[in-house]
């Protein structure tokens, strides 16, 4: 008999993972309170490298086979690292928090695209139509409704749809690399790579404020991004995406607005709805199409 535990674990991994970044607008809306953004992708890129960076010298070495495998990993920092963060906090800090829930939708779509012009995968059509049914289920929790995408959050959703293009051309790109040298020296390479361009330009963002009138609990909203949706939570991501595909990666991201309801419900006590129901459904539906294995054919017995 067969162990499924293979093939389960890259979903708990992902599950876990998306649990994690669901927390990333919320913490990282207290992190702006105290800390311009910049400095908080610097302290988030930086303090990932540093963590990753100890880990893979503990369990072996930094090595890579090839000179032209830093190049790609650079290039893979560029848009995981680099562009997405610096998007991201400051797309946040000049949009709403529906917003940028709602322009994530997109991260999937342009995955799967990227992806297939790139070889990593082929497009069907139980793909495609769980990437609709999953957003659809995401469109219709938010309620675009609330979304105000008027002039004056313009330029931050802007910035968010950067940021959504970026990850999802990550997602697309870096998978046979990933997979190659595996989670935790990808992952490295990767934080190290994005700290040389995040880390100065966070400390120069750093002098504009006085750190020392910065309140406790604003440095553990700043602990708390770096530690949640960052390094554990990037962690679990690169590890899935080594043992499945892009588009099965992107699709969790609809598990997002889902998670931040849920914890809404939980911890804030905030009702159940239809509305919340539904999105579930179609949610779910979605994911469940499209990292459902395609059935082996039966071979006759000779």
């Amino acid at each position: 008999m067969s162990n499924p535990k293979p093939y389960y674990a890259p979903h708990i991994a992902l599950l876990t993972a998306n649990l994690m970044f669901g927390t990333a607008a919320i913490l990282g809306k207290l992190a702006l309170v105290s800390f311009p953004s910049f400095a908080i992708v610097g302290f988030r890129v930086g303090g990932g490298a540093l963590a990753f960076y100890l880990l893979q010298r503990f369990s072996g070495d930094l090595h890579l086979r090839k000179r032209s495998h830093y190049l790609y990993f650079a290039l893979f920092a560029l848009f995981g690292i680099v562009l997405n963060q610096m998007f991201f906090f400051n797309g946040l800090a000049l949009t709403t928090a529906t917003n940028a829930s709602l322009l994530a939708v997109l991260i999937p779509v342009f995955a799967i695209v990227v992806s297939a012009l790139v070889g990593n995968e082929e497009l069907g059509w139980r793909k495609i139509a769980g990437i609709i049914v999953a957003g659809a289920g995401v469109v219709y929790l938010i309620d675009p409704t609330e979304a105000s995408f008027s002039s004056s959050t313009t330029q931050g959703d802007i910035l968010i749809l950067l940021n959504s293009l970026s990850y999802a051309v990550y997602l697309a790109i870096s998978k046979r690399m990933i997979t190659h040298y595996g989670a935790l020296k990808s992952i490295a390479w990767l934080f190290i790579f994005g700290s040389i361009i995040n880390v100065p330009i966070g400390l120069f963002s750093l002098s504009s404020i006085d750190v020392l009138a910065v309140p406790l609990w604003g440095w553990a909203a700043l602990a708390a991004v770096v530690i949640f949706p960052t390094i554990l939570a990037y962690y679990w991501n690169t590890w899935a995406l080594s043992r499945v595909q892009p588009s099965i990666v992107a699709v969790y991201i609809y598990m997002q607005p889902l998670i931040g309801t849920f914890l809404a419900i939980t911890v804030l006590g905030e009702p159940w709805t239809n509305r919340i129901l539904l999105s579930m459904a179609l949610i779910f539906s979605g994911v469940f199409l499209v990292t459902r294995r395609k059935r082996k054919p039966i071979m006759p017995a000779s």
